[in-house]
C-alpha cells in the first residue's frame, strides 16, 4: 500500500514521535509509507519536509492570513489562567499548499496536525482531489474534537459548539473557540459519514470522539500508541544511576513530561505524596523533562533535563524502582508504555487513557484521580515490597512486547487500511 501520512513534524514533540513510529512500523512490513510534516528534523529519505510557495500571490496570501490569526489571537493571552493548556487553531498561514504537495497514494492519515492543515481548504478540496482515498485521522489529544483546547481539563463544551472557553480565560459565547468550533464544523460538513475513519489511542479517546459534536458520527476504532521495543528495553540499573547521577543505593521514583508546569501532568499532587511518605530510606526523586521542578521537604531531587536520545531515555527508566504518572487527564500516556518496556512498574491516576495501560497487580496501580493519600500509599506499597516489584517488572515487559511493540501496532493499522480500502 501506498500511504502517506500527515503531520506537523516526524520527530519533535511526544505525538509527532508517536506518528512518526506508525510510520516506520509500516514500513517494517513493507509498505511504500511516506510521511510529509511541516518541519522536518530527522535525516530519513522518506520524510518529506513541507516548502512553502514562493509565489509572490502565495506570500502574500500566507502574510494576510497570519496578521489574521494572531490579531484573533490578541485578546486573550492576559486572560488565560495559570498554567493553561495548550491551544490551537483550525487555520494555518498555509491555506491549501500543503495540499499541493501530496504525492498519488492509496491512503492518507492525519496525525497531530496543528498548524499545518487548514481545515476549511483540506476538507474542501481532499475528496476532489482524492475521491477514492480512505481518510484516517489519528487523535493524540482531544485538540481535532474541540474549539482549541487540547485538554478541556473536565470543561464538557465541546460535546455542544464550545464558547466561553476556560482555556482562553473567556466568559463570551462567541469567542475564538465558537468561531474555530464553526470553521471545524462547516469544513467537517463537506465530509461524509463513512468519509473519514478516526484511530484513538485509548478507550478515553473513543469515548471524547463519539461525544463530540465534531466527530461523532464517524466510525473509530482503538490502536494504541507503540515503541520499538529493541531501544526501550532493561538497562543494567547500577550503570544506568552511574550515569544519570543517581545514587546506587536509593529508592528512585521517576516522574517524566515535557514540563512540570502544567497542573494537568500533577506534579503538585505528585510532590504532595511524596512528601507525606515515611519509613522509606534514601527516598529520591528523578525528572526527566523542561523547566525546573522544585520540591519541598527533605526528599532530593535530580533534575535529569530535557532527553531527545530513546536509548537514554530507556536509561532513566532502567534507574528507577518506580514510575509515577499522576496526570490528572491523559490521553494515552506515551511515558507509561516506555517504562513497561524498561521493566519498571507504574503507579498513577486512574485517569484517561492511564487505565488502559496500568492494570492494578500486573504492570502498577492505580489511585483515584487526584487522592494524593492513595497515590502516596500506592508508590510506598512498591518501594517497600521488592517481590513485588519485581513481579510486575517481568509482567511489563512482557506487555509490552505482546501489545505495544511496532509490528504489533503496524499490523492493526495494515488491517484498518485494508478494510477502508475494500468498502472504498
Amino acid at each position: 500500500m501506498r500511504i502517506v501520512h500527515l503531520s506537523t513534524s516526524d520527530t519533535a514533540g511526544g505525538a509527532s514521535r508517536a506518528a512518526y513510529r506508525v510510520h516506520t512500523g509500516l514500513k517494517g512490513l513493507g509498505h511504500d509509507s511516506r510521511m510529509f510534516v511541516q518541519k522536518k528534523w530527522s535525516v530519513d529519505p522518506t520524510v518529506t519536509g513541507f516548502t512553502p510557495s514562493g509565489g509572490l500571490v502565495d506570500r502574500l496570501r500566507v502574510r494576510v492570513r497570519q496578521r489574521r490569526i494572531t490579531a484573533d489571537f490578541a485578546p486573550y493571552p492576559g486572560k488565560r489562567p495559570p498554567g493553561a493548556e495548550p491551544f490551537a487553531d483550525d487555520r494555518t498561514p498555509y491555506g491549501d499548499q500543503p495540499l499541493r504537495g501530496l504525492p498519488e497514494c492509496d491512503i492518507i492519515n492525519l496525525h497531530w496536525v496543528a498548524g499545518f492543515v487548514d481545515h476549511l481548504p483540506f476538507f474542501e478540496t481532499f475528496k476532489r482531489r482524492f475521491p477514492k482515498v480512505p481518510l484516517v485521522w489519528r487523535l493524540a489529544d482531544m485538540a481535532p474534537a474541540t474549539g482549541g483546547c487540547h485538554y478541556d481539563r473536565g470543561c464538557g463544551r465541546f460535546k455542544a459548539q464550545c464558547g466561553a472557553c476556560p482555556e482562553l480565560g473567556s466568559n463570551i459565547d462567541a469567542d475564538l473557540s465558537r468561531q474555530i468550533w464553526q470553521r471545524k464544523h462547516d469544513a467537517l460538513a463537506n465530509v461524509g459519514d463513512a468519509g473519514m475513519h478516526i484511530v484513538a489511542t485509548s478507550r478515553w479517546v473513543a469515548e471524547v470522539a463519539s461525544q463530540s459534536s465534531l466527530l461523532g458520527r464517524f466510525k473509530r476504532t482503538i490502536i494504541p500508541n507503540a515503541l520499538d521495543t529493541s531501544v526501550y528495553q532493561p538497562r543494567d540499573k547500577g550503570f544506568s544511576r552511574d550515569l544519570l547521577g543517581i545514587p546506587r543505593n536509593a529508592k528512585v521514583v521517576l516522574f517524566a513530561a515535557d514540563s512540570s508546569k502544567h497542573p494537568r501532568k500533577g506534579f503538585a499532587q505528585l510532590t504532595e505524596a511524596l512528601e507525606g511518605i515515611r519509613g522509606v530510606d534514601n527516598l529520591t526523586l528523578a525528572s526527566v523533562g523542561g523547566g525546573k521542578p522544585a520540591i519541598g521537604g527533605n526528599i532530593p531531587l535530580i533534575n535529569v533535563g530535557k532527553v531527545d536520545d530513546d536509548r537514554v531515555l530507556s536509561m532513566a527508566y532502567s534507574a528507577a524502582d518506580v514510575y509515577v504518572i499522576p496526570s490528572l487527564q491523559e490521553a494515552f500516556g506515551q511515558t507509561v508504555i516506555e517504562s513497561m518496556a524498561c521493566g519498571t512498574p507504574i503507579v498513577g491516576f486512574a485517569s484517561g487513557g492511564i487505565t488502559d495501560t496500568v492494570r492494578p497487580g500486573q504492570t502498577g496501580l492505580l489511585a483515584p484521580t487526584g487522592d494524593v493519600g492513595a497515590l502516596r500509599q500506592a508508590i510506598v506499597d512498591l518501594l517497600q515490597d521488592d517481590a513485588a516489584r519485581h513481579r510486575l517488572a517481568e509482567t511489563c515487559r512482557a506487555t509490552a512486547l505482546a501489545e505495544y511493540a511496532l509490528p504489533v501496532q503496524a499490523r492493526q493499522y495494515e488491517a484498518l487500511y485494508r478494510s477502508l480500502l475494500g468498502n472504498s
